[in-house]
């Protein structure tokens, strides 16, 4: 069977019969749609058309991009609307756009010779890598509105970039961190180089004036690593002494400042040895290790923000006297009317005045089948309006929505800290204590023996007991694992997966999108009468060419449409095709047409549709979601480790029951909301069962943060990849079983680190405390002790998955 010729634009299959083409380049290229068609003679009409010379890859499907009305585009003109992110100067204004659908570097060329090329525009500079937008154009002469539909005309879908100020500004801590640690590594080679020089070992013979300047010099370079680089560590430990609460803060400020004046005396008197060097080995060691924990943190800064794009920016709200208006969701008010087309995002929580439709509650559900809805339903803020208008009156909005009512859920279960986290909270303060208090008797035992050598024992034990091999033990074994299990399609986005794996002792799945594929697919068809299934197919397709309905996309595309087509909510379609009268759909609906009866459904599984004319049924067309292809693999896998497995879908339908027993999953419960998830969770945990969940939409956001284990798949919505543990980018399950042997290795690692650095710290606290270990050598047996635990983490970069 000859492959489908891809459409010259986007990519995409060309549907046979299709009779889109555009010419581009000298000759006529075939296209998928009425979209890439417009696109591409835009294109070739500004005279653009280089763009398909130098372009990497396929630009997106126009059809895919959002529908953006032009009277909401309209709004962008108001000036009280344009004030939080359009800058007025003189003549001139100047905004930040954010672009979707670029997929290479020809896609930049394209937006900013096109924008050039307009009248008003003064400048307009695209950055590739967060495809921002920069425009500076005349409003006088082209109002905004018009400037984002010129972008729709090529295909691309322009929004005002207003970033998020919980994002920005961890964005902005992130970069700090990076200068500190930079300067900190860059500094203390510069101060190690001239420190080694003044070492007696090194027997350089040094004139008394080189070695009170390599002094200096080693002073002034130290100097920007203490008060730059660790201030975060002393204004940490300001605050726990202010509030009696010990860190490590405070045992790395007492070692470093410590070893910083002591320097400064050596500096002044000219004699003993130089602790330079030992300020930026620490300062080193301990801002890597806080870096990488902060890198881990800022992934989770956006979630509030993700939310904020379930709701549509613009309403259509209705006067008294039934006319509509579109309006910003912010003058939105309680017992307004608002009318939602078609195709529209509801922008609250509300209860149904007029009209029928089918509502897509999949982001808070998990239900992936349209309900039906009619007068007097309720109906939820974010969710998707299918078929028919309705007019909604508001009784929900903001904090009171059901949207935000899942966001709590999220913040109250990320608020929960594991029993594990606070018994390691305890650990590290009595060990703090121990070592405070052992350096306190030991400088008052040496105070007694030899008052000129207390300070300098005192400031071996701080050094030689300073926590870097135990604070870098396992985020450097957590940074080796995570680059090998990126190889395999695992996103670690939290350090506690590796170790926490190794606990599990019950799983929790999420049904579509997660053991399924999440989308409708068409799996048999049974003719019933004289047409065949190829026949009876071709008609099912022209009745769904033009439909929006998730049955629909089960179809493809038809390059015959069904005329006078009718959608009835709930029920199916009805319409012409070559003057012959056919339904679609349920089956009463259906044999309503030809005035018998419906004739029972031969299966159980997967979702049945009748088609049939005025004579009677013509075929039964099953659809289903179809099995991921690994699903049963992992289930296996669950089992042979003696896990309990849970099937929790927010599906009502019977196949929750049907792919359990396929799978051979323990128990399954179907029509599950957000909270119900939650209180499953929360009685498994009570019950002291440590638990991982597998997930992928808003609706299982609560659960994945809840759980002591949480993975997201890679097509999970980006609110439920910011809340989980990991994120499986490769949409394989069998790399989550990967990760299962590969976590025990990593355990392994862990507890090898662990082990090594609290026997040093055991070891070297009694040796330094009798005087037989000088700060020159604490500061080297610790760094030697942190290399150690770095080298034994490297060691799972070579480990084989």
């Amino acid at each position: 069977m000859a492959s489908p010729t891809p459409c010259y634009h986007c990519g995409l299959p060309v549907p046979a019969g299709s009779h889109f083409h555009a010419r581009v380049l000298g000759e006529t290229r075939a296209m998928c749609c009425p979209g890439c068609q417009a696109v591409a003679e835009a294109i070739v009409a500004g005279g653009l058309e280089s763009y398909y010379k130098h372009r990497s890859e396929n630009a997106a499907n126009p059809e895919s991009l959002p529908q953006v009305l032009s009277d909401e585009l309209a709004l962008y003109d108001r000036r009280e609307i344009q004030k939080p992110f359009v800058e007025h100067q003189g003549e001139l204004a100047s905004t930040c756009l954010l672009i979707e659908g670029i997929s290479c570097a020809a896609c930049g060329w394209l937006i900013e010779k096109h924008l050039r090329s307009m009248d008003g525009i003064a400048e307009a500079n695209l950055n590739l890598s967060n495809h921002r937008l920069q425009v500076r154009w005349s409003d006088s002469r082209l109002p905004l509105s018009e400037l984002l539909k010129s972008l729709r005309q090529i295909g691309y879908v322009a929004h005002p970039y207003q970033p998020d100020r919980a994002a920005e500004q961890l964005a902005r801590e992130n970069r700090r961190a990076l200068r500190q640690l930079g300067v900190a590594g860059l500094l203390w080679i510069q101060v190690m180089m001239a420190t080694m020089a003044t070492w007696p070992e090194f027997n350089l013979d040094l004139s008394a004036g080189m070695d009170k300047i390599l002094r200096w010099v080693s002073f002034l370079l130290t100097t920007p690593i203490v008060f730059y680089c660790c201030f975060d560590f002393f204004k940490g430990a300001w605050r726990d002494l202010r509030t009696r609460h010990l860190t490590m803060d405070v045992s790395v400020s007492l070692a470093v400042g410590g070893a910083y004046f002591a320097g400064i005396w050596s500096t002044l008197t000219g004699q003993g040895e130089l602790y330079f060097d030992a300020v930026g080995m620490f300062a080193l060691f301990l801002l890597a290790g806080r870096f990488l924990e902060r890198r881990a943190r800022e992934r989770t800064a956006a979630a509030t923000a993700q939310l904020v794009n379930l709701l549509p920016p613009s309403c259509l709200r209705l006067n008294a006297q039934g006319h509509s208006e579109r309006i910003l969701l912010s003058e939105l008010k309680l017992k307004d009317h608002v009318l939602v087309p078609p195709g529209s995002l509801l922008p609250a929580d509300g209860r149904i005045l007029q009209g029928r439709s089918s509502i897509d509650e999949s982001l808070l559900t998990g239900e992936y089948l349209p309900q039906p809805r009619a007068v007097g339903d309720a109906v939820t803020a974010g969710t998707l309006n299918v078929e028919g208008p309705l007019t909604i009156e508001v009784q929900a909005l903001g904090d009171d929505t059901r949207l935000s009512a899942i966001v709590r859920l999220l913040e109250r279960a990320q608020a929960d800290k594991p029993k594990l986290a606070e018994l390691a909270d305890r650990v590290a303060q009595w060990f703090l204590v121990i070592v405070l208090i052992a350096a306190a008797l030991v400088g008052i035992a040496w105070w007694q023996i030899d008052a000129g050598r207390a300070f300098w024992v005192v400031l071996a034990l701080l050094v030689a007991t300073c926590p870097c091999a135990l604070s870098l033990a396992t985020p450097t074994a957590l940074t080796a694992a995570t680059g090998s299990l990126h190889k395999l399609g695992l996103l670690l986005t939290r350090g506690h997966v590796l170790e926490g794996l190794n606990n599990i002792d019950t799983v929790i799945f999420d049904k579509t999108g997660t053991l399924t594929e999440g989308r409708l697919t068409l799996t048999e068809v049974h003719p019933l009468r004289d047409l065949d299934s190829d026949a009876c197919l071709a008609l099912a397709a022209a009745l769904e060419n033009r439909s929006e309905h998730p049955i629909a996309l089960a179809f493809g595309r038809s390059p015959h449409a069904a005329e006078k087509v009718e959608n009835v909510p709930g029920q199916g379609l009805e319409g012409f095709v070559e003057e012959r009268r056919l339904r679609i759909g349920q089956p009463a609906f259906v044999a309503e047409l030809s005035g018998g009866q419906a004739p029972a459904i031969p299966g159980n599984r997967g979702q049945w549709l009748l088609l049939g004319d005025s004579r009677g049924p013509l075929a039964w067309l099953v659809l289903n979601d179809r099995l991921r292809e690994d699903a049963r693999t992992l289930i296996e896998a669950c089992r042979s480790r003696g896990w309990r497995t849970l099937l929790l879908s927010g599906d009502t339908s019977p196949m929750v029951g049907e792919i359990a027993g396929q799978l051979g999953i323990d128990e399954a419960r179907g029509g599950m909301a957000p909270d119900d998830k939650l209180a499953v969770l929360q009685g498994l945990h009570e019950q002291g069962h440590r638990v991982l969940m597998l997930g992928d939409g808003v609706n299982d956001v609560p659960v994945l943060a809840g759980a002591d284990i949480s993975v997201a798949m890679g097509s999970a919505t980006d609110l439920a990849k910011t809340s989980a543990d990991a994120v499986l980018l490769s949409n394989r399950l069998e790399s989550l079983i990967q990760a299962f042997g590969f976590a025990r290795r990593t355990r392994r690692v862990i507890v090898e680190n662990l082990t090594w650095a609290t026997l040093y710290n055991g070891l070297v606290l009694p040796f330094a405390a009798l005087g037989w270990i000088t700060p020159l050598w604490a500061a080297l047996g610790m760094s030697l002790s942190s290399l150690l635990v770095v080298l034994n983490a490297l060691r799972l970069t070579r480990m084989r998955a």
